[in-house]
């Protein structure tokens, strides 16, 4: 049985690749509990929360699927190049 050549797996991720995204994280969190404070003040503060809930719930996936994805393409499988002495 042969074994194939190893392979070293090298994540090249940076703040800087994802710096953008975190951005736009806190600018949803901040204009969704921005909402939230402006309808805190009307007869049914319910909807307060409700917005804010329904802010976040539905902009987490996108949020989890873009860092996911940003992730996977700074994945790198490289090949391990075995010399005459490691054998």
């Amino acid at each position: 049985m042969t074994s194939g050549s190893p392979f070293a797996v090298r994540c090249t991720l940076t703040f800087g690749d994802i710096y953008g995204q975190v951005l736009a994280w806190m600018a949803v969190i901040f204009v969704s509990l921005a909402s939230g404070l402006a309808l805190m003040g009307s007869s049914r503060p319910v909807f307060a929360l409700v917005g804010v809930g329904l802010i976040l719930v539905l902009s987490l996936p996108f949020l989890l699927f873009a860092f996911v994805t940003t992730l996977l393409n700074h994945i790198q499988l490289e090949p391990q190049i075995s010399t005459p002495s490691d054998i």
